[in-house]
């Protein structure tokens, strides 16, 4: 599966000079935040694919004026092609305004999601805004990661983490597009746009996630037609 990520910064090679066989190939775009909800419409327009988004610190413009024909998957696990990918937007809180959480909010985030996470038996991408403490965040307080991130990892093990939030020329010399997280993890930075090429090996197949019981609704939905999307 061909994912195409983007975040934080509109790609003038995929919105000002378009040419349709940039994302010919492509079957999901995730994105991560802090981007121009028209960017976003135009992407899900132009690629024909599904389009799921979590919100940066900055979109409170969402509020007004949604990316249509985009899905938000805030605060809960969405399932593309047996893909689970959970959603939870948002950075470290350093000023009053939406979509900023502190550490233990964010935490309160994530036990509210327990139940579903446990349904699913897990998930294989968490879509964030802000990185985890210490792989890929900054030391002010802006741009710090959340080590509740690094709890939801290390117990789930999921193969991806895709966020934005830290730009390149934030970052400067110290920007890394990937890395490895000790729970095996890969946490990509989608600064801009990146390209995640998943195996199917990389989860498990639709409806085999070893939960009884979601792994018999998605089956059940596929038999009605409705198990490619959700």
């Amino acid at each position: 599966m061909k994912i195409l990520a983007v975040a934080d910064t509109e790609c003038r090679a995929l919105w000002d000079f378009y040419r349709p066989e940039m994302l010919a190939d492509v079957d999901l775009i995730l994105s991560c935040g802090d981007l121009d909800p028209d960017y976003l419409q135009f992407l899900v327009t132009m690629a024909g694919c599904p389009l799921l988004y979590v919100r940066g610190n900055h979109d409170e413009k969402y509020d007004r004026k949604p990316p249509l024909g985009c899905t938000c998957i805030e605060d809960r696990i969405y399932n593309y092609r047996g893909l689970r990918i959970l959603g939870l937007g948002g950075s470290m809180r350093y000023r009053d305004g939406s979509d900023m959480y502190t550490e233990s909010q964010m935490r309160a985030r994530i036990r509210k999601l327990s139940w579903q996470i446990r349904l699913y038996n897990g998930f294989d991408i968490l879509l964030t805004h802000a990185p985890a403490k210490d792989f890929g965040d900054m030391e002010d307080l802006p741009h710090r990661g959340f080590q509740c991130f690094n709890k939801l990892m290390e117990r789930w093990e999921p193969a991806y983490m895709v966020h934005g939030h830290v730009h390149r020329e934030y970052a400067g010399q110290t920007f890394e597009r990937v890395i490895k997280h000790p729970a095996g993890t890969s946490v990509v930075n989608a600064w801009e746009r990146t390209i995640l090429d998943v195996g199917e090996g990389s989860y498990p197949p639709p409806g085999q996630t070893g939960s009884p019981l979601y792994d018999l609704w998605f089956r059940v939905q596929k038999s009605r037609g409705q198990g490619r999307y959700r």
